[in-house]
């Protein structure tokens, strides 16, 4: 197994569940942006929602590591647009970054 897959297989593992349910968010389609604290300095998100569902997430700044940190996010953005919810337990490993990203998320539909 390639290292990178391996990486990706063991974040993805790590995540030892996941709580599924929508987030009650506003109507709007506007873009809104939002930031919290990660492991290595502010993350900042910018959430773009359509009739109170989350269709797009980009990272417009992070420190986070470009490995373990960009992994985690990844994985978390695919399944933030999967389940439409912040509710995700954090990836093993990533902690940290996994609750500042997910943080963001939630002060940007707030």
């Amino acid at each position: 197994m390639a290292a990178g897959a391996f990486l990706a297989a063991a974040l993805f593992f790590g995540c030892t569940s996941l709580k599924t349910g929508v987030e009650t968010v506003s109507e709007s389609t506007a873009d809104a942006v939002g930031s919290a604290r990660g492991y290595r300095g502010i993350i900042r998100v910018r959430v773009g929602m359509e009739n109170g569902t989350i269709t797009e997430i980009t990272v417009t700044e992070s420190s986070e590591d470009r490995v373990v940190g960009a992994a985690a996010i990844e994985e978390l953005t695919d399944l933030v647009l999967m389940y439409n919810t912040t509710e995700l337990d954090a990836i093993s490993g990533a902690t940290e970054t996994s609750k500042g990203f997910l943080a963001a998320i939630e002060d940007a539909i707030r």
